[in-house]
Order: C-alpha cells, then sequence, then structure tokens
C-alpha cells in the first residue's frame, strides 16, 4: 500500500489485465577491453513486476542497464519491448522509458522547481502531474526555490526521481536510486515503486540498499 496523500492524480489508473512479458532480454553479453562482465544473460519482466540487478562494484550493473536502455550495444544478444527489438521500436519505446542513471541529470543552478519545469517543457509525452504536485508528493516543498547545488545528496536525489511522478512511462529504469536519501525517504520511495508495480508499471533497478516492496513479481538478478 503507498502512502496516502491528496495527490491521487499522481497514481496511474490500474490496468491488470495486460498479459506477457513487456521486455525480454535475450542471451545478452558485455564485454569492456579484455574482460567479460556477463555473458547468456536472460530475463523477462511482466508488468507489475520488479527486476533488482545485485553485485559487486565493476561487475556490470550499469552497464546491462545502459543496454536495456539502448544507450549502450551488447556484444551479443538481444532486448525486445513488447515483442520488437528496441531498435526497431525505439520511439515507442522511449515514449515508454523512464530512466535515471547515477547522475541525477539537475542543474545545480536551477531551482528543483525549475529542473523539473524543464523536464516538462523537453518531454515528448503529456505529463502526469505538475512540477509543483511532483515536489510535494515527495516532501521538497520547503526547498523548491533553493538552487540544487545548495540541496542535499539525497535531496537532490529526490528531485531527480519526482521526475517519475511527471512521466506516464511504464516501464523506470534506475541506477542505484537510493544513494543519499535517509530512512524516512527511502521509505517515501519504496511507496512510489509499490504505486507503480500496483498499477501494471515495470522496474529494473541496482541498489545496494535492501528494499521493502513485497510484490509477487519481484525478481533479483545476480552478476559477478
Amino acid at each position: 500500500m503507498g502512502i496516502l496523500d491528496p495527490y491521487t492524480e499522481l497514481k496511474p489508473q490500474k490496468n491488470k489485465a495486460l498479459g506477457g512479458p513487456v521486455l525480454e532480454a535475450h542471451d545478452l553479453a558485455c564485454v569492456r577491453g579484455d574482460r567479460s562482465l556477463f555473458s547468456q544473460l536472460r530475463f523477462t519482466l511482466e508488468p507489475g513486476s520488479a527486476l533488482i540487478v545485485e553485485g559487486r562494484n565493476g561487475s556490470g550493473k550499469t552497464s546491462l542497464l545502459r543496454i536495456v536502455c539502448g544507450l549502450s550495444r551488447a556484444d551479443h544478444g538481444e532486448v525486445r519491448w513488447r515483442g520488437e527489438l528496441i531498435r526497431e521500436v525505439r520511439e515507442e519505446y522511449y515514449k515508454d522509458l523512464a530512466y535515471i542513471g547515477h547522475l541525477h541529470g539537475l542543474k545545480g543552478e536551477l531551482t528543483p522547481l525549475e529542473n523539473l519545469r524543464v523536464a516538462q517543457a523537453l518531454a515528448a509525452t503529456t505529463p502526469r502531474t505538475s512540477p509543483e504536485k511532483a515536489l510535494a508528493h515527495m516532501e521538497l516543498e520547503p526547498f523548491s526555490l533553493l538552487p540544487c547545488r545548495d540541496l542535499s545528496l539525497g535531496q537532490r536525489r529526490r528531485v531527480a526521481l519526482a521526475r517519475l511522478l511527471m512521466s506516464p512511462a511504464s516501464l523506470w529504469i534506475l541506477d542505484e536510486p537510493l544513494a543519499g536519501i535517509d530512512r524516512l525517504g527511502v521509505e517515501r520511495v519504496e511507496a512510489l515503486f509499490r504505486d507503480h508495480l500496483d498499477a501494471a508499471g515495470a522496474l529494473i533497478l541496482t541498489s545496494h540498499q535492501p528494499l521493502s516492496l513485497q510484490q509477487t513479481g519481484l525478481k533479483t538478478l545476480h552478476l559477478g
């Protein structure tokens, strides 16, 4: 159950009628220099399911996420979105994909509100909610008019994650989304994830911190 609040429009309508995997990875391999990070890697992701990618530093977690996002090419194998190769349905795939990597993607001289307004203006899709309500949902209203460079690491991370509330994307791919976030902030982010999965969204993430999702569709993939 997610955290109850007045921002009910932030939660997409549930749609459990979708069947079969939306994302499929077949025999993925990644080589860096003379080192194989992983090979023959396979997984599927269904609506309402999450995949947590684990492994030590340097095991290829970020490389895998970038391959699945289409930002890097696998040395072998393929990724399919709703049965089609992602390179052949790139426009459709990117409309359904929200990716947040290690970097926050924020301009330090801009405020959280200004950063979200820029993200809204650049988006190729209609936002689900306003930047103001997204920041309120992440309990960032008191900091909304401060330059992002003056915020803590955890606060900047929550500003970045607030973009998810504005995005209609059904697939979220997140690299260490909990980095720097305190316990209460982690609970808020976990509730955000649970709401997304309950609404038939899909989630792939890496995290050095344990997560409390408790969804039946939770999967773990260990690298290295």
